[in-house]
């Protein structure tokens, strides 16, 4: 199988990138990060205290997550229900992060991974998918912008819902979040040393993904594999 891992700070545009390269190239897109983002949502629908490694700890062999595909688009299922809307919203975004760095959520979400890119031609993009999720990955991606162009582009998204979404809170929300991932315990964020470093600064999402469609191509000339 043809594993893509597509790493990258938030706000990179990993996710929509992935998603329009899976789409032409037939692959499937698995976003790492709606895995996450069903863990912190489950923990909020049980009231426990998300603060309380314990509790989210316990909580974790009850939760049924998964990722399904219709349509050729990703659905996140979490105890039956399709939360895919849901888990996109900003504080569970938030909480995702902030659980991410607790060992025991990770080895939660790790096999479920693997299995997926075990079993088909798959873009996975996440923080740490080259390094320690797919490490074995034939084509390794670092995505990365400035946080300044980064904030803009997720200023601009939650503009189109909330007038009053202040730039300057996202950008400092950027900027935590960065530090968080960069500096956790355990699989923190970082390039691997096999991985192509494509700074998108400044393009539109249309250059990006040609950026990306190319390099990728080019990779897959050099497996024999087109």
């Amino acid at each position: 199988m043809i594993n893509i891992a597509v790493d990258g700070p938030s706000g990179a545009g990993k996710s929509t990138i992935a998603r329009l390269l899976a789409a032409k190239l037939g692959y499937l897109y698995a976003d790492t990060g709606a895995l996450y983002r069903a863990v912190a949502l489950g923990c909020v629908n049980a009231a426990i205290d998300l603060k309380n490694p314990a509790e989210v700890e316990r909580l974790l062999p009850g939760l049924d997550i998964s990722l399904a595909f219709a349509d050729g688009g990703q659905r996140v299922i979490l105890n039956g229900e399709d939360v895919t809307g849901a888990v996109r919203a900003p504080d569970i975004s938030r909480w995702a992060s902030k659980l991410s760095v607790l060992p025991a959520v990770r080895a939660f979400l790790l096999e479920r991974q693997r299995e997926l890119a075990r079993e088909n031609n798959i873009i996975m993009d996440g923080r740490d998918i080259g390094t320690v999720i797919l490490p074995n990955a034939c084509i390794k991606i670092f995505l990365t912008a400035t946080a300044e162009d980064r904030a803009r582009r997720r200023w601009e998204e939650l503009a189109q819902k909330d007038s009053g979404v202040d730039y300057q809170t996202v950008l400092n929300d950027v900027i935590e979040r960065d530090s968080r991932d960069e500096n956790r315990a355990v699989a923190p964020a970082r390039r691997a040393d096999d991985a192509e470093l494509i700074d998108t600064t400044g393009d539109t999402l249309e250059q990006s993904v040609e950026t990306l469609e190319k390099y990728i191509m080019k990779r897959l000339v050099e497996l024999n594999v087109l």
